[in-house]
């Protein structure tokens, strides 16, 4: 399977300072296609309009949907012209879609806690599931994601969680806990990376101190940064991206990974993957309209087809992530190890990220000192 490599960066503190007070934690309608009432409230949309006279601008991660989408949505859509334009963090995502009032770009990929911070904004569009029939197609438990309960502004695209990946053949025991990657034994010291990237640099930290991953305390974020600087002798380093060569070499034992980049279908490599017993997170990526959008019918008529089963099963077969979508992942061979088969009720299990508004800058100061130790 191919995969791209791509970082769900936290935003940048003069992007989103500001941006979105945290919201409350996972819970709440399980209907996929229910009425929406900001949906309802916003002006109403033409179920019936000519797509011929609309065309789409989506930002999205590099090979993160198929390089035939543009044309075949195009055809099967009926619109006038679909264009791709890349990003390759949230950081640039955002720097795209809060330059103005009119953004140019229809439908965003960002995840969770950027789509929360967006619609904080008042920049997206409310979802009209009236205009998307495919709603149905999602898991119930895809309605309970604690940035956004309801798909009120946004519809997930994959979702995951993070953990430990390690080699079965070079640990001396299992990991079993975040304390394995923050305070590795003997064997494994300088054999060990952990994430750049502010949330989930902090996250073994975090959930090994028993705090929430949504943490905004000054205290807990300063005990945090004791652990991390602590750790960081014991480390081989930081990575978000190349964690996996690591392991397949053997220059790494264990690394903290998100679950899609473990690499545990490698042929001839005893790779596995462990949620540490402390907890861990439940990440999502998503789909949002901008509320700028002069083609608000097309983009929630390109969300319909991409939540047809037979185009976003690519997403699983081709980047090794879980899509929430039901009917999708029934259509999916899932490889002997392969971490596809992780039920949503298991990633449920994770604590949502969500955006933490003003607070986001701690972490990004976090990330910042613990680095440069």
């Amino acid at each position: 399977m191919s995969r791209t490599r791509y970082t769900r960066r936290l935003p940048a503190a003069a992007a989103v300072a500001g941006l979105a007070l945290a919201l409350a934690a996972c819970g709440g309608d399980s209907s996929a296609t229910g009425a929406n009432p900001a949906a309802t409230a916003a002006a109403q949309l033409n179920a019936n309009a000519d797509l011929s006279k609309q065309n789409l601008n989506v930002t999205v991660w590099p090979g993160y949907t198929p390089e035939e989408l543009p044309a075949k949505a195009k055809e099967k859509l009926g619109v006038s012209e679909v264009k791709i334009a890349l990003h390759d963090t949230n950081e640039i995502a955002m720097a795209k879609l809060t330059g103005g009032a009119d953004t140019g770009i229809d439908v965003a990929f960002v995840s969770g806690q950027y789509a929360q911070a967006l619609n904080e904004q008042g920049l997206l569009e409310p979802i009209h599931a009236e205009l998307i029939p495919n709603l149905a197609n999602l898991f119930p438990e895809a309605t309970q994601l604690s940035y956004d309960k309801g798909n009120k502004f946004s519809v997930p695209y994959t979702w995951g969680t993070t953990g430990i990946c390690y080699r079965t053949d070079l640990v001396k025991a299992v990991p079993t806990s975040w304390k394995d990657i923050l305070d590795p034994p003997a064997w494994a010291l300088n054999k060990v990376t952990m994430m750049t990237t502010e949330r989930w640099l902090a996250l073994p930290a975090i959930k090994s101190l028993g705090y929430s991953v949504n943490t905004d305390k000054d205290e807990e974020i300063a005990k945090v940064k004791e652990l991390l600087i602590a750790a960081k002798p014991k480390l081989l380093g930081y990575d978000d991206t190349d964690f996996g060569k690591k392991l397949e070499t053997g220059e790494a034992v264990m690394v903290e990974a998100w679950d899609g980049w473990c690499p545990t279908t490698t042929e001839k490599q005893n790779i596995k993957f462990a949620v540490p017993k402390e907890g861990s997170d439940l990440w999502v990526d998503t789909m949002v309209i901008m509320k700028s959008s002069k083609n608000k019918e097309a983009a929630h008529a390109l969300i319909n087809y991409i939540l047809d089963p037979e185009i976003h099963r690519w997403a699983a077969e081709n980047i090794n992530y879980k899509v929430p979508n039901k009917a999708a992942m029934s259509q999916v061979k899932i490889a002997p190890g392969s971490l596809l088969g992780t039920s949503p009720a298991e990633l449920l299990q994770g604590e949502g990220i969500i955006d933490l508004g003003e607070a986001s800058t701690k972490f990004t100061r976090l990330s910042s000192e613990v680095q440069a130790k």
